[in-house]
């Protein structure tokens, strides 16, 4: 009987002891880390709609720099197909001719015509973006993966100019 009324104050003692001690609620932090979350040197080409059954995919692909010299990959598309997965290639060479795969992006959302899964693809290489100028490619927006129609495409670096940098 002793040892259960020490039980049962001791645990009354705890739980006092607990809900008596003040605890600091902290706000939740907004802003970025200075020097963090902001991306201001990128490069933006035009992908052109190429699908022979006017579906008319187009948009941009755009390249950032960040702070670690990393490239971010962004893919904004207009008129997708809903409900598809649309893939996205790099491809070495121009439209014009049939090059090999340099990069195989995320597949682009036909519901938000914007990279599944994440906002940016992320190129580790830390020469790539200082090096996008002399590269001699272009990006290819599939159908989906199981139709290889090409519904948008875009010469990059080498092979066509900056439609908007900074």
């Amino acid at each position: 009987m002793i040892k259960t009324t020490l039980k049962s104050i001791t645990c009354l003692l705890a739980l006092f002891f607990i809900f008596s001690c003040e605890q600091e609620r902290l706000e939740a932090e907004l802003e970025a880390a200075p020097g963090g979350g902001t991306l201001t040197e990128f490069l933006a080409y035009t992908i052109e709609s190429t699908d022979p059954d006017g579906s008319n995919v187009y948009g941009r692909i755009v390249f950032w720099k960040d702070k670690l010299n990393r490239t971010l990959v962004q893919v904004s598309l207009y008129n997708t197909i809903p409900d598809l997965l649309h893939p996205a290639l790099i491809l070495g060479g121009s439209i014009d001719s049939a090059g090999s795969t340099l990069i195989t992006l995320a597949n682009v959302s036909g519901n938000s015509g914007e990279l599944s899964g994440s906002k940016f693809y992320i190129i580790t290489d830390t020469a790539f973006y200082n090096n996008i100028d002399s590269l001699d490619a272009h990006i290819n927006i599939y159908l989906s993966s199981s139709d290889d129609t090409i519904v948008a495409s875009g010469n990059l670096g080498a092979n066509a100019s900056p439609v908007a940098s900074n």
